[in-house]
């Protein structure tokens, strides 16, 4: 369907002012993303409402972090649609399959880290990687990986909490599905699949189709098309998020949270992974509540443990790994997962 589209996108579509057009739209990006606070300040100064109240601050943070996450989301899933168009998803199938299982875990969740999908968006894929035959550790590194770190969730972490923190969550998580995926394979847990997935497994494809270089116009189109692909789908997720974020953050008593998520509640981390299971949003959209629970005295290790949780062992991701995965399986993947993120908030709260 790639090419059908590549080939309809080469006959349609050669436009001169596809790359100027381009261009205009990039310096438009960074003169709002720029200027974002200060139109939050006036829409919120129009509206008769002030910044110290808790209706003005809720507002102020409606008005400044919705555009500002939906800007970073619209120019890294454009500019991870180009990079894509430079690799071959068979060859990177190929390269997977053939690695030893440690170094195959990483190259997995690297390439999870780079893709911008939500869980339930990373199972097709998860499919396709069990289908060409890659170990079944690898594509749960990639399975962990993609959802939880990827390239939005650094530059959103970048911004709203720091360097500090953004690496450290990059990093542990990271971890977390590299190790996930290594006890999984010692586990050999291979017949817990079922019996449709072993089946196309003994079909796997070999080797990889060559394609001619893209067109420079075609490599933008193809931005384009992700930009509409992947925004379309988690943009109402981004609302809920944001507009959950906006309320926490000018109506939710600070002592309330701290209570919750304190640093001094021990139990708050395991009870913050439990909590986030039931919920389903990517990254993007659990960032905003995130920054208001931290903003409001919650523990950044307790808040990171209920990020983690919400996008990394979601409970539509689980119905769909059903059709995939046995039972016994799935509850492996969850309680490993669950177990490396219970040690990464309290991580957290013990180095921050």
């Amino acid at each position: 369907m790639t090419t059908d589209r590549r080939k309809h996108n080469s006959t349609t579509t050669h436009s001169p002012l596809l790359l100027p057009a381009t261009l205009i739209a990039a310096v438009m990006w960074v003169l709002l993303y720029t200027n974002l606070d200060p139109l939050a300040d006036l829409l919120v100064s129009t509206a008769g409402l002030s910044k110290t109240d808790h209706a003005g601050k809720s507002l102020h943070f409606l008005l400044y972090e919705l555009p500002k996450v939906l800007l970073l989301l619209t120019a890294v899933v454009f500019v991870m649609g180009v990079v894509h168009t430079f690799v071959s998803p068979e060859r990177t199938r190929e390269l997977l399959a053939k690695r030893h299982a440690g170094a195959g875990n990483g190259l997995a969740a690297l390439l999870g880290m780079v893709t911008p999908f939500c869980s339930c968006s990373a199972v097709p894929l998860f499919i396709g990687f069990l289908q060409a035959g890659i170990p079944l550790g690898v594509t749960f590194s990639f399975l962990i990986a993609a959802p939880m770190v990827d390239g939005v969730a650094l530059f959103l972490l970048l911004g709203m909490f720091g360097w500090e923190i953004a690496l450290t969550y990059v990093l542990l998580g990271f971890l977390i599905a590299v190790v996930s995926g290594l006890v999984i394979e010692r586990l050999h847990m291979e017949n817990s699949l079922e019996e449709w997935v072993r089946n196309l497994q003994k079909g796997a494809p070999s080797g990889h189709d060559s394609k001619e270089p893209m067109p420079r116009d075609e490599r933008i189109l193809e931005g384009l098309a992700s930009v509409r692909s992947i925004v379309g789908k988690v943009w109402f997720f981004i609302v809920l998020g944001v507009g959950a974020g906006s309320l926490i953050h000018g109506f939710v008593p600070e002592e309330f949270m701290v209570t919750i998520m304190g640093e001094d509640a021990w139990w708050s981390v395991p009870a913050a992974v439990l909590l986030g299971v039931p919920m389903y949003t990517n990254i993007v959209g659990v960032l905003p509540v995130a920054e208001a629970l931290v903003g409001k005295g919650a523990a950044i290790g307790t808040v990171m443990a209920f990020m983690m949780s919400v996008i990394a062992l979601s409970a539509p991701e689980m119905i769909i790994l059903r059709k995939v995965l046995k039972p016994r399986l799935i509850a492996v993947f969850a309680g490993i997962v669950a177990s490396g993120i219970i040690l990464v908030g309290f991580l957290f709260n013990l180095i921050l």
